[in-house]
């Protein structure tokens, strides 16, 4: 991995100069509209088309030697964003700690009056019901329903050792975080 990171407290000091000029949030469009850092241009990860994005900023004045940064909830997505987006913007920075960790550091931030659920909370939910479904239905139904628990418990580790979750996935294309 050759892109760098840059924790919060940074990032809020080189915004707070005017050297922030292309931050990036790769969240998807229901988690940006509901709070996002105040500058930030949502292009959701599952939608990075990364030569298009390229182009467009360096249409916008993007040059080399500037600095891009990337954003998401926590940070995982905006590495994710880095890895595919290094080979054609080397000066590429992912903000550790993401979103949260910008607000807790005062920088500005537009937030919604209402939205949808984070994406990590709602695969949450999701897991838990899949997991309590599979146990109340092998407990009282069949004992294959404990496979469905299996199955998500499966899933949540290989999210765990890997950093890519099927689940969070599959849930970032629901109409409700479009």
């Amino acid at each position: 991995m050759s892109h760098a990171l840059i924790n919060a407290q940074d990032f809020a000091q080189q915004q707070q100069n005017g050297a922030v000029r292309f931050l990036i949030d790769v969240r998807s469009p229901a988690e940006f509209r509901q709070q996002h850092v105040q500058g930030a241009r949502n292009v959701p990860l599952d939608q990075l088309n990364p030569s298009q994005l390229a182009s467009d900023l360096k249409q916008q004045g993007l040059e080399r030697g500037d600095e891009l940064y990337l954003v998401c909830q926590s940070g995982m997505r905006a590495r994710k964003a880095a890895e595919q987006l290094q080979s054609l913007l080397p000066g590429v920075q992912v903000i550790d700690g993401g979103t949260e960790a910008c607000v807790a550091c005062g920088i500005p931030a537009n937030q919604a009056e209402s939205g949808v659920i984070s994406l990590q909370r709602q695969v949450q939910i999701s897991a838990g019901v899949l997991i309590l479904t599979g146990v109340i239905g092998g407990t009282w139904l069949h004992p294959y329903w404990y496979g469905l628990a299996g199955f998500v418990g499966a899933g949540l580790t290989f999210a765990g050792l890997s950093g890519t979750c099927g689940m969070a996935l599959l849930l970032a294309r629901m109409p409700w975080n479009r």
